[in-house]
């Protein structure tokens, strides 16, 4: 959000509290799917009770700006975010994408098997694109990144969150779909026993047979975990001197 830089006033500060603090129980409500934001308020919130959430987060990125000087690590940050951004983005389901810092999120209104077979498909096609960054980086001398994805099915809330007459405002999910998402995420490429891919057991639950048969157990981790591509992209990777 931009700051548009209106001085605090303690006084309605006091009174902003006291209106969020009184909102009641009933205010949110149980929905199966996510509703349109132009339905939130700063009085109101939803819980959606089946959604899926990906994140995508690159590996000990703290250690990129000491292997490459700003102006590389601009270029390394942009393409990894707009090509991450433009294929979760491009997944029908897909409600919200989010970035937070080198971190991209998605929300995805998909509670159908056939739904969450897609955002699988989506973080496969993640899975290579990275691989079709790397290539490209290591023409530009410019080192190989590794990313950790994380799957996850379940209840979010979803909360509109701001400065309530100020134009400052944006729409928030919380709960445990994307912490567990989230979590996940943090462990793909972190060990030799870790996989890319970190999937809970309640979304590979909702798999269809051939996409349970591409991940097995990670019991360090209590979840499920695999290396997942999309084929065609990976072919193209193969034509051309990437793999």
């Amino acid at each position: 959000m931009k700051s548009n830089h209106q001085y605090y006033d303690f006084e309605k500060s006091r009174s902003r509290i006291d209106d969020i603090l009184k909102t009641e129980d009933k205010s949110f409500e149980e929905v199966d799917s996510i509703p349109s934001r132009d339905r939130l308020t700063f009085n109101n919130g939803f819980y959606v009770n089946n959604t899926s959430a990906l994140f995508v987060d690159i590996v000990d990125s703290s250690k990129l700006p000491s292997k490459h000087k700003r102006p590389v690590l601009a270029r390394l940050y942009r393409s990894f975010l707009s090509e991450i951004v433009a294929v979760v983005n491009g997944n029908e389901y897909c409600a919200e994408v989010n970035i937070n810092g080198d971190c991209v999120w998605g929300v995805f209104d998909a509670q159908y098997q056939k739904q969450i077979n897609s955002v699988f498909s989506t973080a496969a096609e993640v899975s290579s694109v990275i691989d079709t960054l790397n290539c490209k980086y290591k023409k530009k001398g410019i080192d190989p990144i590794s990313v950790g994805i994380g799957l996850a099915f379940g209840r979010v809330l979803m909360i509109k969150a701001g400065y309530s007459g100020s134009g400052l405002n944006d729409v928030v999910w919380m709960g445990d779909v994307v912490n567990e998402s989230s979590n996940l995420c943090s462990y793909g490429n972190q060990s030799w026993n870790d996989k890319e891919m970190m999937v809970s057991s309640v979304f590979r639950n909702n798999l269809n047979d051939h996409n349970k048969g591409l991940l097995e157990w990670n019991s360090n981790r209590s979840c499920y975990h695999g290396i997942v591509i999309n084929t065609a992209i990976d072919e193209w990777l193969k034509n051309n001197d990437c793999k």
